[in-house]
């Protein structure tokens, strides 16, 4: 394809996967002007065309129909006009969120994000609006856009104030900065429910935290974990009985499941959020481990992969009718790609 030379258009490998499906060809555009030639062939020759940033969550949601060609995003990386009186930058939309964390920490600044996806592209986390640990305090990533640039599904360029839905390709952004805190520390205690884990996240919610996770395991105890950026880890640890740490938990930011598991989102009000996670294992019929922002009430929950669809279909069912009652709502996130095609799967936008 000679819209971005010979050695970055070529025939899909076998890695070159979206839903299960092997696409047909890869294009790596390296300006927003090849990406919108690209998307204007695309259309010109009917072909279905797939994003992709570093592809962690290209397998999420409903599957797609086709995958003719994959648009990596990977040449689509930078930030310029960083303004760091004014705490902004416009980043490129391929560019990894570790890459640009490094860059900005070099003048004492960062974007207040933390998507678990360890290889995460700005613009694959805008797209879904991936949040981590730190959607506590500085809420989702949607929250810290001021505009961005993009090209629609037409090949048309466009730029606009926010975040919002976006057919097309995202490939820049600015954004609003924060200071890097002083400091960070833990306070982390040990819980044998869902039940203590829901009460030691409200006594933590009285705290100046900065995020609230929980970690409950099928087997064995779980925990509750806060973060602190300012002042006030003493009080919390005193009042649990626990020392403070320099260090997250291993589990800290971490999704909780795997490539054969179903993974399901639960949002409810954080003081109903022990009730659902019992109603979701009376559902199954055992224990579900279960980790998320116990804070806010939005926690992922891991199922067997090797359910069949009729049997996931009815938990669902049954767990949407206990959120009913809680105005909560469940969403499946990822399955394995033969189980999604089968399955009611959470919209691209429903994801977080």
């Amino acid at each position: 394809m000679d819209i971005c030379g010979p050695d970055y258009a070529r025939v899909a490998r076998s890695i070159d996967t979206a839903g299960g499906r092997r696409a047909g060809h890869v294009a790596v555009p390296a300006t927003a002007q090849a990406v919108g030639d690209i998307l204007r062939f695309a259309t010109d020759e009917g072909l279905a065309v797939v994003p992709r940033g570093s592809g962690s969550k290209i397998n999420w949601g409903a599957p797609r129909e086709r995958a003719d060609l994959i648009l990596d995003t990977a040449r689509l990386s930078g930030l310029w006009s960083h303004d760091v009186g004014a705490g902004t930058v416009e980043v490129a939309g391929g560019t990894p969120v570790r890459a640009l964390q490094a860059a900005l920490a070099l003048r004492g600044q960062r974007l207040p994000v933390d998507p678990p996806s360890r290889t995460a592209t700005v613009g694959g986390m805008l797209a879904v609006n991936e949040s981590g640990p730190l959607r506590h305090r500085f809420h989702a990533p949607a929250e810290h856009v001021e505009r961005v640039g993009y090209v629609d599904s037409t090949g048309q360029p466009g730029r606009r104030p926010g975040l919002a839905e976006i057919a097309g390709v995202i490939t820049s952004a600015v954004i609003r900065l924060q200071p890097l805190p002083a400091a960070r520390h833990w306070v982390t205690a040990p819980v044998p429910s869902p039940l203590q884990a829901a009460k030691l996240a409200a006594e933590a919610t009285g705290h100046e935290v900065s995020a609230i996770e929980a970690d409950l395991p099928a087997e064995g105890p779980g925990a509750v974990s806060a973060l602190f950026e300012d002042a006030g880890a003493d009080r919390l640890a005193e009042a649990w009985g626990v020392p403070v740490t320099p260090t997250a938990p291993r589990w800290w930011g971490q999704y909780p499941f795997g490539r054969d598991d179903v993974a399901l989102r639960l949002s409810v009000a954080p003081e109903d959020l022990a009730a659902t996670v019992y109603a979701l294992a009376d559902a199954i019929g055992g224990a579900v481990p279960v980790r998320g922002s116990a804070g806010l009430g939005s926690v992922l929950a891991v199922l067997p992969g090797t359910l069949p669809a009729e049997r996931l279909e009815q938990i669902m069912e049954t767990l949407r009718h206990v959120l009913m009652a809680r105005n909560g709502r469940a969403a499946l996130i990822t399955a394995p790609p033969e189980l999604a095609s089968r399955l009611d799967m959470a919209t691209r936008r429903e994801l977080f």
